[in-house]
């Protein structure tokens, strides 16, 4: 089944941010690799596709696990979580309509 993951970044969180991301794209890289991810991406914090140093509010994760405890467990795992990145996190099912 399908989970959103969805984070709010803590305030001024961009150096960790910044220090973790490789960490958190090799994650990313094996869910896609294994065919799981169907989406991920960050929320800008200003209407921009280059935010800059304005940085980041949260992320978007969606992709497939086999149950809501193994989505929140790989969340929990997160390097942004390790790394003090996220000040909430929350995993819901998702089930996909479009396209």
């Amino acid at each position: 089944m399908l989970y959103a993951i969805i984070a709010v970044d803590h305030p001024n969180s961009l150096p960790a941010r910044r220090q973790a991301r490789p960490a958190h794209l090799a994650r990313l890289e094996a869910l896609r690799d294994e065919g799981r991810l169907i989406l991920a991406g960050p929320h800008p914090a200003i209407d921009s596709p280059d935010p800059g140093e304005a940085g980041f509010t949260g992320s978007l994760i969606v992709a497939e696990f086999s149950d809501l405890a193994a989505a929140e467990a790989w969340a929990a795992a997160d390097p942004y979580r390790e790394a003090g990145v996220y000040s909430t996190v929350s995993v819901k099912p998702f089930k996909q309509v479009f396209p």
